[in-house]
């Protein structure tokens, strides 16, 4: 039997695991533009307000690459990808897809998942995310 689980822990900020899974943004309260890391100004506008606001947890996929070199220990080949989240766009890896470009493509209806990237000696789970086939 494994490890009992202290807590999880998102591995970046705007992602919320609470009460459902899914990513927020920043958006300038000024022209609309989202942004996922921290801000002290907007890039499209220079406006200096921002509200947090939910991102749709489906979406199709905009772009995508199929990483086939990587640092030492990051395993290849997978598929990196920008998702089309109802407006939003998100950068992120797709997960439970084989990382052949007969089995991607653009437009293809993805969603969120969210999966442990390892534990720490206290118990404390980091979790991931990407875009999992949604069909």
């Amino acid at each position: 039997m494994g490890t009992a689980v202290a807590a999880r822990v998102p591995l970046v900020d705007y992602l919320v695991l609470e009460p459902e899974p899914h990513l927020v943004a920043q958006e300038c309260t000024s022209c609309g533009a989202r942004f996922f890391d921290h801000r002290v100004a907007c890039a499209n506008c220079f406006a200096r307000e921002f509200r947090p606001v939910d991102i749709a947890t489906t979406g199709e996929v905009a772009s995508f690459t199929i990483v086939t070199f990587a640092a030492p220990g990051v395993p290849v080949p997978f598929v990196a990808a920008v998702v089309d989240c109802d407006g939003t766009w998100v950068r992120a890896n797709l997960v439970d897809v084989e990382a052949d470009p007969s089995k991607v493509w653009l437009g293809m209806k993805v969603k969120l998942s969210t999966f442990p990237l390892g534990t720490d000696s206290e118990g404390t789970e980091a979790v991931g995310f990407g875009f999992a086939p949604a069909e």
